[in-house]
């Protein structure tokens, strides 16, 4: 896959763009005044693998708050910024690693100007966010509703604002919670910039519909070359967030590590407990730091075929199944065991 030549920059120890990997983002959902709180889920983000993580700055209080945050964790520290640009410089005054900013609505050029000041100073980059939800009513008039090309319209204008004050320290964010308009959009934009982007379908809805949207808005995007930072927005626990980011990267052979559990979808053959026994094998799988392939199969169909294809596995059989390491079989495991056998291999895995 062809990776889109974009500029480098530098967010707290991380770089994004230029080739480099394309890391995984989330966002708070805590109150970002209550430390504690927030810190807390950041650590559960981190260890979920969480490479860069954003807070909103509503307040004084919030931005104040980011200084302890981030003695506290462990990833760079992105401060999300609406509408009141004294907020985007205490942020920065905070410790914030990043700022996310609309331009267009934080006051005007001068308070854009004080930004970009203090970025500058401190060498800061600001992350500049267009969604389509916000698109002002000239573009929308322009182009007969809102479309991609508005869309993109909004961003580049908004970049231009900073780059009349000679800072070209940048990374864009252009979102919508329509997934082809979104592609769209991302298309029309990496042919037009080379900052790096920051990918994501906005508002795409709960764990389950905001997975299928994501995934296919995601991978047609990233497929083409595409982004070098995502994070995939869901209603709920932001970790979900994370485990999904890195299964569509991994998916797409844009990132390696990490357990790939593949199981059937049952059928009338099935005389085990497939379907809970492979849910509990992805939980299980998910806290371990290997690059392998794991196989759970219901039958003896295409059970021990698959089995054999992954690194480790078991095929069900009436109340028991096959235990299968590197195309060999171990042993005949019943049932209610499979799964500590599963893990006895994991834990001594070399």
């Amino acid at each position: 896959m062809h990776r889109e030549k974009t500029r480098v920059v530098q967010i707290g120890d991380r770089k994004v763009g230029g080739g480099n990997p394309i890391l995984i983002q989330s966002m708070t959902n805590t109150r970002t005044q209550d430390v504690a709180a927030t810190v807390a889920q950041i650590l559960a983000l981190e260890q979920a693998g969480c490479e860069i993580v954003r807070c909103t700055v509503p307040d004084m209080e919030a931005a104040e708050a980011l200084a302890e945050i981030k003695k506290q964790i462990h990833v760079p520290l992105v401060a999300d910024i609406h509408f009141d640009y004294k907020m985007a410089i205490a942020s920065m005054e905070n410790g914030a690693d990043k700022i996310r900013i609309n331009p267009g609505n934080i006051g005007g050029p001068d308070k854009v100007q004080a930004v970009v000041a203090t970025a500058k100073e401190r060498g800061i980059p600001i992350r500049v966010g267009v969604n389509s939800g916000s698109l002002e009513k000239a573009l929308i008039e322009k182009y007969g509703g809102v479309t991609a090309e508005g869309i993109v319209e909004s961003a580049l204008d908004k970049v231009a604002m900073i780059e009349e004050f000679n800072y070209e320290n940048i990374v864009i964010s252009i979102k919508s919670s329509d997934v082809l308009m979104c592609v769209k959009a991302h298309e029309l934009l990496a042919a037009r910039t080379d900052y790096p982007l920051h990918v994501g379908i906005t508002e795409a809805g709960t764990v389950w519909s905001g997975n299928i949207k994501s995934s296919i808005g995601l991978g047609l995007i990233l497929h083409q070359g595409i982004g070098d930072t995502l994070r995939v927005s869901l209603s709920g626990d932001p970790v979900e967030e994370i485990r999904s980011a890195k299964l569509i990267l991994r998916t797409l052979g844009l990132r390696g590590g990490g357990i790939e559990v593949v199981s059937c979808p049952t059928c009338g053959r099935t005389r085990i407990d497939l379907i809970g026994l492979a849910a509990r094998v992805e939980r299980l799988a998910a806290d371990y730091p290997l690059d392998i392939k794991v196989a759970v199969m219901g039958c003896a169909v295409n059970g021990p075929g698959e089995a054999r294809e992954a690194d480790l596995g078991v095929a069900g059989g009436a109340g028991e199944g096959l235990l299968f390491k590197k195309g060999e079989i171990l042993r005949k495991v019943p049932e209610e065991q499979l799964l500590d056998a599963l893990k006895e291999e994991l834990d001594n895995w070399k």
